[in-house]
């Protein structure tokens, strides 16, 4: 596929959510007014590409023999060349060593950080749970501030220097643009609304778990940031997202403030977006946060095995939050046993983001 044909999905499905391009559209420069402009008119729906391809989840425990051999990632990094057409010459593959790009480098690290955590942690091979080739372009376009999933591939912008510096310099958006290819072939949830802001919170999850679990650090040691490091050097913020703490990730001039609510009586009610799911998947985010604290640990061996194996038997892509918080809550149940711990603080996490389950 071209980017004639999909420049970045629309900005409902890359990295920078379309609230914060409003807020450059408002106040920006005449300059950052038009990156704005471009990439909306460029932009078509690529979720309906990658809603396409969604499939059922694999089953959620896979077992490997300690003696076993285990699956090892297959990427290929291109140079996209500043261009629009994906996925461009090929840069770096598991054939080859180190280059003297750093995006490419970092692309291509980044994604067997993502692929260990997933195999690790959960039994995962690649996306897809069999095997599936890892594809990523650096230097999408020029100075494009974004980076995206588009069902098949990863691209990456380097940015424009003020408002973004290059998009793999965070393991974090990595994680999460990855991630959505998990969610796309466990399933999927519709990219609307409630389910939409699951979508975008599963991303989330998983993006953070994946930092987590390279850096080794138990729950109450990491940052839970989304989009740490890919902010403009005099930008007012330390990232995208949140899940410590929605709402306080940024409040920048041209940025404006983060939106993101931590409770459902602060829950958005927007048409922008798909419904706000990059605003109200604060409040899923919150939730596993919750857990993973009252939990404490390695938060990928119990909040995040719930997580993991309620996305892959939820089966309704139309979830709403409820739903989703009591399959979580019948994960739990049936990982830990009724009345455990986990099971206990799973409602009470959902409880305290006033989902009450």
């Amino acid at each position: 596929m071209s980017c004639s044909e999909c420049y970045c999905g629309g900005p409902n499905q890359c990295i920078v959510p379309p609230h914060m391009l409003d807020a450059i559209r408002l106040r920006g420069n005449a300059k950052q007014k038009k990156m704005v402009a471009a990439l909306e008119k460029q932009a078509i729906a690529v979720r309906d590409k990658r809603q396409a391809l969604c499939r059922p989840g694999i089953e959620p425990a896979v077992v490997f023999a300690a003696d076993a051999k285990l699956p090892k990632p297959n990427r290929s990094i291109h140079d996209g060349q500043h261009k629009a057409t994906l996925p461009g010459p090929l840069a770096r593959n598991e054939t080859t060593g180190a280059t003297n790009d750093k995006q490419v480098n970092e692309a291509f690290v980044g994604s067997g950080d993502v692929f260990n955590m997933y195999l690790k942690a959960f039994g995962r091979n690649s996306l897809d749970g069999n095997g599936l080739k890892m594809i990523s372009t650096v230097h999408h376009r020029r100075n494009l501030n974004n980076a995206f999933w588009n069902g098949v591939q990863m691209a990456y912008g380097d940015g424009d220097g003020v408002l973004f510096k290059p998009l793999t310099g965070s393991l974090s958006v990595i994680s999460h643009e990855l991630s959505h290819g998990v969610v796309q072939f466990s399933g999927g949830l519709i990219y609307q609304d409630q389910s939409g802001a699951l979508n975008e919170s599963l991303a989330d999850v998983f993006g953070a778990l994946t930092v987590q679990f390279k850096k080794k650090q138990e729950a109450h040691e990491a940052d839970w940031l989304i989009g740490d490091d890919i902010l403009g050097p005099d930008i007012n913020g330390v990232a995208l997202r949140s899940l410590k703490a929605p709402g306080e990730a940024y409040s920048d001039p041209v940025l404006g403030q983060d939106p993101q609510p931590y409770h459902m009586d602060f829950y958005n009610n927007t048409s922008r977006d798909n419904g706000g799911v990059h605003i109200n998947s604060g409040i899923p985010n919150h939730a596993f946060y919750l857990l993973s604290l009252y939990l404490g640990g390695n938060a990928w061996e119990k909040a995040g095995q719930i997580w993991y194996d309620a996305m892959q038997s939820i089966n309704n892509p139309h979830a709403t939050f409820f739903d989703w918080a009591l399959k979580t809550l019948d994960t739990a149940e049936g990982l830990f046993g009724k009345g455990s711990s986990e099971a206990v603080f799973t409602r009470r996490a959902w409880k305290l983001v006033g989902v009450d389950i």
